[in-house]
């Protein structure tokens, strides 16, 4: 019979890791998933690095009739709960040792041991996913309340390419805001706030955004007598847009003829040797 259905409380499987846990816990808990309606308590022991921390979980299994489950990926740390587990009778799994030898053998070379690698990995996919999400939300001035959250900020006029150049650094875990600038439409205050070494002015020859905007128009099946591709007015609005970059102290990044790569690799620069150098100066004093 069932040991629940005997009122007996299931001993729990005690997930063991150097590290947070969180490689175990997803191997067990896709493994539990194949016995539904199961109630086989998870408990994640993190940080187990000396023979303390390994006694004492020894001690709770031994008392709990509960099995461990092991990532530890530091050879020592791991001979060390192996070695307890056999000691004090306490059933074990090895998720990571096997493995890791035989990887070890066939590479001819030892693991850098290093524990909680799956956690940051993971850490820094969800940095980029939250990234992608903040900058999509605030694209082409949208939400403009919360461009002051910004990692970076992008402005410039229609056409000069600030959707795809956001979502490329966005790509690369940067929350990006981007400001269009309107002929007739104030910008939003919030762009005025932010700190102006984070803003960049994208611009752009007069001659390179009328046969961007050509394109458009053709695609759209637009009437061609507009001001959009007025070379008159298209010099006015990039006029415009130079007097906010001006008014801001915002830098500006001339984005003609240049692939959106180059463009992403000048805003980061510019942006790391800044303020890298800022806080430089500030450990000086």
């Amino acid at each position: 019979m069932n040991k629940d259905c005997q009122g007996e409380k299931t001993p729990p499987i005690y997930i063991v890791s150097g590290g947070k846990g969180l490689a175990g816990d997803a191997v067990v808990k896709s493994v539990l998933i194949q016995f539904p309606n199961n109630k086989v308590p998870v408990i994640i022991v993190p940080d187990v690095l000396n023979q303390e921390k390994t006694d004492e979980i020894i001690s709770k299994a031994l008392i709990t009739k509960g099995v461990i489950v092991h990532t530890m990926v530091d050879p020592e740390a791991r001979k060390m709960l192996i070695d307890s587990c056999v000691q004090g009778g306490v059933n074990h799994f090895d998720l990571v040792g096997d493995l890791s030898d035989y990887l070890s053998n066939l590479l001819n070379t030892k693991p850098i041991s290093k524990p909680g690698l799956y956690r940051l990995s993971h850490i820094a996919y969800f940095q980029r996913v939250e990234a992608i999400d903040f900058t999509l939300k605030v694209d082409d001035g949208q939400n403009p309340e919360r461009i002051t959250q910004a990692d970076i900020v992008l402005t410039g006029v229609s056409r000069t390419g600030k959707t795809p150049l956001s979502v490329y650094l966005a790509m690369f875990g940067w929350k990006v805001a981007n400001v269009p600038v309107v002929p007739g439409i104030e910008p939003p205050e919030e762009l005025f706030k932010v700190d102006p070494g984070r803003v960049f002015g994208l611009n752009i020859s007069p001659a390179y955004l009328i046969a961007q905007r050509a394109n458009r128009v053709k695609s759209l099946h637009m009437d061609e007598d507009t001001d959009y591709i007025n070379a008159k007015k298209v010099g006015e609005e990039l006029a415009l847009a130079r007097r906010i970059f001006e008014r801001g102290g915002f830098t500006e990044i001339q984005i003609t003829n240049k692939p959106i790569e180059s463009s992403a690799n000048e805003i980061l620069n510019i942006l790391t040797s800044r303020f890298v150098q800022e806080k430089w100066k500030q450990g000086e004093e």
